[in-house]
């Protein structure tokens, strides 16, 4: 069997501007540490008493199905020959209570991509749906992961 690790280190931030620890005041901001990269500074979703101006569990996870999709779809169209001019998502995330419990309902992945005049359209759309099947954390997810694309030439 073939498997990935992936290791980081999660460091509360916060305390040092915690003054007293209850629901309404302690602070939510936390770095992420990865060996060899820069350094993330977040925080819990606004919502949930975050700080706006740092990014939260919630659009981190938007940001890696986007990614993620980006990625096996860049791959893909290099192997078939598909020139790609250029890719950009305007993601959604959208969370609500079911069962008791707030989850992620879906996340809309909404790719606009320019390929080469003299590439295949077909196959570039064609693409997108495999993409999606390859994505490592859209098979990762419980819940749907729509995506939308539309593809110009240049």
């Amino acid at each position: 069997m073939l498997e990935y690790t992936y290791q980081l280190e999660t460091i509360w931030t916060g305390a040092s501007k915690t003054t007293s620890f209850t629901y309404d005041n302690y602070s939510r901001e936390y770095q992420i540490n990865i060996v060899d990269k820069l350094s993330l500074l977040a925080s819990a979703d606004p919502h949930f008493r975050g700080d706006s101006h740092l990014y939260n569990p919630e659009e981190l996870l938007v940001a890696s199905l986007s990614g993620c999709h980006m990625l096996s779809y860049l791959a893909l169209c290099a192997h078939s020959n598909i020139k790609v001019i250029s890719y950009r998502d305007n993601a959604i995330g959208k969370m609500a209570k079911q069962e008791g419990k707030i989850r992620f309902i879906e996340v809309i992945l909404r790719p606009q991509v320019t390929i080469d005049a003299i590439t295949n359209m077909d196959e570039a759309i064609k693409l997108h749906q495999k993409a999606h099947h390859e994505c490592f954390i859209a098979n990762s997810v419980n819940f749907p992961v729509l995506n939308y694309p539309v593809i110009s030439t240049n």
